[in-house]
């Protein structure tokens, strides 16, 4: 098969600036085709699309003669192939694997991609982060395709690989699912298409010396030797790559430090995450541990505020923003304060509705030896950053 099967085309991706839709933007373009695209505002993650024509603000306006790849967020604007439909033909077009679940399936599938590259394997990916070892968020190489799937709109279910693995099972989509029953089923459904499967709630975490921290990294590691057996690479050999992955951006990602406050940026944004992360950052043993969080998606915040701040409550002091748009669409008297209140004392609350509002609350209350780690899917990464540039240096 040529290493360039997309040449010829055009795509022209309406969201480019998404965690999924830059990354398969990226993978297009290194197979062949001709790329651009449109969103609303910038993003964290064009900065990987350098070269590509992005078109910002008003409404997308794609080449008459352009294939159009939509974001779920956009399916209003504007008609095309779904994000889903584009990622089910690159699947079929190569042996794939491909890592779902509700924690840990970017890590996962970047780590499978990491120990293939390192052993010399050549292989493409695309996952839902960018991966500074790997170079960005895709790539096009001529062995296997490691791709993150997505089960938030159930578009999962149209993969087809040779090799499918699910990291866990938790109810984190409640629109799209009922229970957390009918999510396993689901997976269930889809594991039973593939011809070899990995659950990785089955296997005990791995014991290596791992270089991102953390026991849930332990686990996710777990089920990438267990996917990189099933692709035939020796586990001697994995478990020696995998010990030099560092790490997929916003997971537990150092932004900063300076005046001897440590900033940290994490995609975590339902409540098993968010545990996770800060636990994990208390291993850094801080004078006191701030946690930023901007909520995401209506609908996750009205069903789960109590179990949000009861895990913002394993900070000393937890910051809240407005809910970020784009998924859902607004439900009376649901906003962040909903999470805020229902942090537990002793935690300190703060509102603050806007990212920069955020982002100057958390210098006001930082003190050298502290660690703020800023959490969510939208972007929280710029109060990060903000709060570095704040520091006193």
């Amino acid at each position: 098969m040529s290493a360039r099967p997309l040449e010829g085309r055009r795509f022209y991706f309406v969201g480019i600036g998404g965690a999924g839709l830059s990354a398969y933007a990226n993978f297009a373009r290194a197979w062949g085709a001709d790329v651009a695209g449109w969103d609303v505002r910038e993003t964290i993650f064009l900065e990987s699309l350098e070269g590509v024509d992005v078109q910002l603000g008003g409404e997308p306006s794609p080449p008459p003669d352009a294939e159009v790849v939509v974001s779920t967020a956009h399916t209003d604007r504007i008609e095309g192939r779904s994000r889903a439909e584009f990622l089910a033909e690159l699947v079929l077009l190569r042996r794939a694997i491909v890592v779902g679940g509700a924690h840990g399936k970017t890590t996962t599938a970047a780590m499978i991609a990491h120990v293939l590259r390192e052993l010399g394997h050549d292989p493409a990916w695309i996952v839902g982060g960018v991966v500074p070892q790997l170079g960005g968020n895709a790539g096009a190489g001529e062995g296997w395709l490691v791709v993150e799937g997505d089960e938030s709109d159930r578009s999962i279910a149209l993969l087809r690989p040779e090799i499918a693995a699910v990291t866990n099972v938790e109810l984190d989509h409640h629109a799209a699912y009922g229970s957390e029953a009918e999510l396993t089923d689901f997976f269930e459904d889809w594991l039973a298409q593939a011809r070899h499967t990995v659950r990785g709630w089955e296997l005990e975490p791995v014991s290596l010396a791992l270089g991102v921290p953390g026991d849930h990294n332990r686990a996710n590691a777990a089920t990438a030797l267990a996917v990189l057996e099933l692709a035939g690479v020796d586990r001697t050999d994995a478990e020696n790559a995998i010990a030099s992955f560092a790490g997929v951006g916003r997971r537990f990602e150092l932004v900063g430090e300076r005046g001897g406050v440590r900033v940290i940026d994490d995609y975590a944004h339902n409540p098993t995450e968010i545990a996770v992360t800060l636990r994990t950052a208390r291993e850094l043993e801080p004078r006191a541990l701030i946690a930023v969080y901007q909520p995401h998606v209506h609908e996750r915040t009205r069903q789960l505020h109590h179990e949000l701040g009861a895990a913002l409550g394993l900070a000393d002091a937890a910051i809240v923003t407005a809910v970020i748009g784009g998924r859902d669409a607004p439900l009376p008297g649901v906003d962040g304060r909903l999470v805020l209140d229902d942090v537990p004392p002793p935690t300190r609350r703060g509102w603050a509705p806007t990212l920069d509002d955020a982002s100057a609350l958390a210098l006001h209350w930082s003190r050298p030896g502290d660690v703020v780690v800023t959490l969510g899917v939208g972007e929280p990464w710029r109060i990060a950053r903000a709060v570095v540039a704040g520091l006193p240096g």
